[in-house]
């Protein structure tokens, strides 16, 4: 393994991306961040993690529902660095309705950034990984890569894809050094999930609060958020050469919800 390690984290501006790009950047390895916010808020976290790990980090605020942004993204990180060693596909949105009203734009939408952008960038990355005979490939899936819940057709489905593409690229990989793997995470209580509580308050006829002991926390046994310190941890991991015979696989984060 060439130390240090170069990544691309992308939806990385906040959230489990944020938690993944910093449990990198404490291994002393090199990021670039990627997703929407404000511009100060975002540069204030890539200088506050440059500063403090004394490490490189870059943002690129490409949009994961444009191609040609995905492209230029990685071919900047992978000019910028000198090489790409660490792709993970994070970036991800949702909405939370019934499939008779769900809008099609939402679906669309929901589709291209939480599924297709990991196909472009998976794309975009691979020969550089391949060549090099070094590649980890992360994508962080959801419980709902496994199971279902009612109201959320269009996130159900791209993460059940983004399984198959985990899969798939595992085994175009593996006699190259390349792994994918997808890290299933159950509820964390990031700015995606505060912002569904809400939504699936109004689509169940719940309190907000009810949403979240009875709808949230009730799919996990142990009653508890996953934090983004875990979801980094074993991000790390998966990244280390005691991690190298681990590929294609669904790696389970959830307090235990998908073992019901």
């Amino acid at each position: 393994m060439a130390s240090p390690l170069n990544a691309v984290v992308t939806g990385s501006t906040s959230g489990i991306g944020l938690g993944i790009a910093t449990a990198f950047a404490a291994e002393g390895w090199n990021v670039m961040l990627n997703g929407f916010g404000d511009p100060d808020e975002i540069e204030g976290v890539r200088a506050g993690l440059e500063e403090k790990h004394g490490v490189k980090v870059l943002y690129n605020g490409a949009d994961m529902t444009k191609p040609e942004e995905i492209r230029e993204m990685i071919a900047e990180a992978e000019t910028a660095f000198g090489q790409l060693d660490i792709l993970v596909n994070n970036a991800g949105i949702q909405h939370v309705s019934p499939v008779e009203d769900f809008p099609e734009e939402k679906w669309d939408a929901i589709l291209a950034i939480n599924l297709s952008s990991a196909f472009h960038t998976i794309k975009a990355a691979f020969a550089g990984m391949k060549a090099r005979k070094f590649g980890r490939i992360i994508n962080t899936a959801s419980a709902h890569a496994l199971v279902a819940s009612p109201f959320k057709t269009a996130y159900v489905a791209a993460k059940h894809g983004i399984l198959g593409l985990t899969k798939t690229v595992a085994l175009e990989g593996a006699e190259h050094g390349v792994t994918c793997n997808a890290i299933c995470p159950g509820y964390v209580r990031t700015p995606l999930v505060e912002k569904q509580i809400p939504d699936t308050a109004k689509a169940r006829g719940m309190t907000e609060d009810e949403v979240i002991q009875k709808v949230i926390l009730e799919a996990q046994p142990t009653k508890q958020f996953v934090t983004v310190e875990q979801i980094g941890a074993l991000a790390v991991f998966l990244c280390s050469d005691n991690a190298a015979q681990i590929t294609g696989a669904a790696h389970e984060m959830d307090g235990g919800w998908t073992a019901q």
